[in-house]
């Protein structure tokens, strides 16, 4: 693999250091040539490093895309890699020149690049933002910056994120301390307590925060003290700041660090970084690399490293006293710093190492040039519509579960998604997503596309709602009409109650589907019914039965912050609004408090749709007076299933909580508000549960007994749903065979 590297040579910070490791480490693995526009200390430093590298200079564009284009043939170069606006500018006009694919790695935010240099950001700014969209592929250094770029129209498919890595080898034994920072000039003795920062001295990094919060700190806590690295144009500003607020004797401004930083963050106690913007901050991972007691802004990709209250503390940008708070408690307990320092040490050193900045920037190489060979043709890729965008985790299950199963059919195979929210779904998948309402985009998108997924979820109904059974029989007839193959994807089907929407139903499916896989047999029952018969018809399972837990830790971090201890033993509730819900609300307080008294679990009140459920909650928690938790915000499926994996016992309304339970074998009582919900649990040879019309506290309290019986996994349960997922491979055979693959 051959790549060549373009950057201005004139950077400094986190971008100089991203892109002298990055390349020093590839090229023990592959060719990654560096240009440079300009010679100087960044090229030497780079040469010394062992990096090939070449000066291409000249301010006349057109001569030097000229030469790197013979350049880049001539080397038999693969691909073009842009650092920073200069680079991009070239890049894009490079594109067409050498057919190659053009990426960049965006290592801040275009929009904050010349802050405070209004010229600067007209001019270069401008024509920065024009060659970003220009460009092939971008890699944002965080995947925060990835979701800022998305949320401002970039294609979200053309996006990978890379984070900045760092050896974590051991540092040497560094010299006195005291000694150390005395010699910067700070007023320290044996009991100071020193916050530290490195960082440039201009207006994005907010250091005004950083003075005004350490003064509150201070002022509680009188063995802290400040000492501010760097240099820049605010530096006679944040000096005056510190005078004005009485703490100009126990902050110190150094001036740049020489000599490495090993020193420096080796005599800190306290990392802190106050920035309104960054991607993922080197100062955060060197910081780590000590062991430092860490305190920044929840900005970029920051909140990946940071979980706050566990390995360190965040706080909003501009919030100075939040900031002192967080400050006066890490001043005055050592305990608490040792301890935060070594969970940031332990989660910074294997998620977020050079080896692996390294791994993950080679698999980007890998999937960009494939993509790249890929034949152009005149149809390609899916179209899925379904019940997506609408806050409801269970109905975004099925979505995420289709896209990773068309992505095992063809990693690189065009998906489009019609979603009611379609940039929060772009947002949340990185897939192209259309607003509902665009009726002409999606048609489109039809015109281009080999298959048109109905997309799981029981879409053919019209007990909740007659509009959205009209909108989806449009659809697939719609999708028919503009050429593309057409499958109904592990769907449930019904009730269709309305005789004209049966008709309306039979005539349709008839006329303009091929294939439809369903989740249970009472669909299969219900089509029969209606009078389907054209179409091919299998029984097969939710898709959403392959979803796996997440194992980052995201679900135990979310409890945590929701005060609920990992060490407790569980039962769940998962609700939801429903015609009758009010009136028995009451008997699911009685029922969790009687499992708390009983059995030993204490309740939580969990949500799988995000605007509806925590009212339930709320309501069938009303005058509790036992210890409960709720959980409203528990994000994607995989984290729900590793909140689940952890409860003894669920007490389930929402089918897709059932069925995430089901797959990790937790005991289930079901309380059935629609005939999908009792389908899905006789399927899988369950029959814990009733009717909510017929719900009592006399069967509820029983159900919560059978369930909390089952003292080991429920085998049965666990065959059934690993017959499911065997039976669920089906709705993959499918789509490969309708897409010819």
């Amino acid at each position: 693999m051959r790549i060549i590297h373009l950057i201005s040579g004139g950077d400094s910070g986190g971008a100089k250091t991203h892109v002298l490791s990055l390349l020093q480490n590839l090229n023990a693995i592959i060719t990654a040539q560096l240009v440079c526009f300009r010679d100087g200390p960044f090229a030497a430093e780079a040469r010394a490093m062992g990096i090939p590298t070449e000066i291409m200079g000249g301010n006349n564009i057109p001569r030097l895309c000229k030469q790197l284009t013979a350049y880049i043939k001539t080397g038999g170069y693969q691909l073009i890699h842009c650092h920073g606006s200069r680079a991009n500018m070239v890049g894009a006009l490079l594109r067409k020149a050498t057919g190659l694919p053009v990426i960049t790695t965006v290592h801040s935010d275009y929009r904050l690049d010349y802050m405070g240099r209004p010229l600067s950001r007209l001019t270069f700014g401008s024509i920065n933002a024009w060659a970003l969209r220009q460009l092939d592929y971008r890699i944002g250094v965080s995947d925060a910056m990835v979701d800022l770029l998305i949320s401002r129209g970039f294609a979200p498919d053309r996006f990978y994120a890379i984070y900045n890595g760092i050896d974590f080898t051991p540092a040497p034994p560094q010299s006195s301390r005291l000694e150390y920072l005395r010699s910067l000039g700070a007023n320290v003795d044996e009991d100071s307590v020193v916050v530290g920062i490195a960082a440039r001295l201009n207006p994005v990094k907010d250091m005004s925060t950083l003075i005004r919060g350490f003064a509150a700190a201070y002022a509680n806590c009188p063995r802290l003290r400040l000492v501010i690295a760097g240099d820049g144009e605010e530096r006679d500003k944040l000096g005056a700041l510190a005078k004005e607020l009485g703490v100009e004797q126990v902050v110190t401004f150094p001036g740049w660090i020489s000599g490495g930083m090993d020193r420096f963050y080796a005599a800190l106690d306290i990392n802190a970084l106050t920035s309104l913007s960054e991607t993922f901050p080197y100062a955060l991972t060197e910081g780590a690399r000590f062991h430092l007691a860490t305190v920044a802004t929840a900005v970029g990709g920051i909140p990946y490293l940071i979980d706050s209250g566990i390995n360190g503390y965040l706080f909003q940008p501009g919030d100075w006293m939040e900031l002192g708070r967080h400050l006066t408690a890490l001043g005055n307990d050592d305990a608490l710093r040792t301890h935060l320092g070594d969970a940031l040490y332990q989660k910074a050193s294997t998620q977020f190492s050079i080896q692996k900045t390294v791994d993950t920037q080679l698999h980007i190489y890998g999937e960009i040039l494939r993509r790249h060979s890929r034949p152009k043709t005149k149809r390609d890729g899916v179209v899925i519509c379904g019940a997506y965008g609408r806050g409801n985790a269970g109905d975004d299950a099925i979505l995420e579960a289709i896209l990773q199963e068309m992505r095992s059919i063809d990693p690189d195979m065009p998906l489009t998604v019609l979603s009611k929210d379609a940039k929060d779904t772009r947002l949340t998948y990185r897939v192209p997503a259309i607003a509902r309402t665009n009726v002409i985009r999606w048609f489109r998108a039809m015109c281009r596309s080999k298959l048109y997924i109905n997309g799981g979820g029981s879409l053919i109904q019209d007990v909740t709602s007659r509009r959205s059974l009209w909108f989806y029989l449009h659809n697939i007839a719609s999708a028919k009409k503009a050429g593309c193959k057409v499958l109904m994807y592990g769907c449930g089907i019904g009730p269709v109650t309305r005789p004209a929407h049966r008709s309306l139903v039979a005539r349709v499916l008839n006329r303009s589907v091929d294939v439809i896989t369903l989740r249970e047999p009472d669909s299969l029952e219900e089509l029969r019914s209606i009078g389907v018969t054209t179409p091919e018809i299998l029984l097969t399972a939710d898709p959403a039965l392959t979803l796996q837990k997440d194992e980052s830790g995201r679900a135990e971090n979310l409890m945590l912050q929701a005060g609920i201890p990992l060490s407790g033993r569980y039962i769940c509730f998962s609700l939801r609004q429903w015609r009758s819900f009010e009136s028995k609300a009451y008997l699911f307080r009685n029922a969790a408090k009687y499992a708390y008294e009983t059995h030993g679990l204490t309740p939580i009140f969990m949500s799988v749709e995000k605007h509806m459920d925590p009212r339930a909650a709320k309501l069938a928690a009303e005058g509790l007076d036992i210890p409960h938790y709720f959980l409203n915000g528990t994000g994607r499926a995989g984290t729900i299933i590793s909140v689940l994996s952890r409860m003894e016992v669920i007490v389930g309304m929402r089918l897709h909580a059932l069925i995430f339970a089901a797959g990790q074998g937790i005991p289930l009582a079901g309380v059935v508000y629609d005939p999908k919900v009792s389908a899905f649990l006789r399927y899988i040879g369950q029959d814990n549960f009733t009717d909510l019309d017929a719900l009592t506290e006399e069967n509820l309290l029983a159900m919560v007994d059978q369930a909390v019986a089952q003292t080991t996994r429920p085998a049965q349960q666990v065959a059934a749903v690993n017959r499911l997922q065997e039976m669920e491979q089906k709705n993959v055979d499918i789509a490969r065979r309708l897409l010819e693959l």
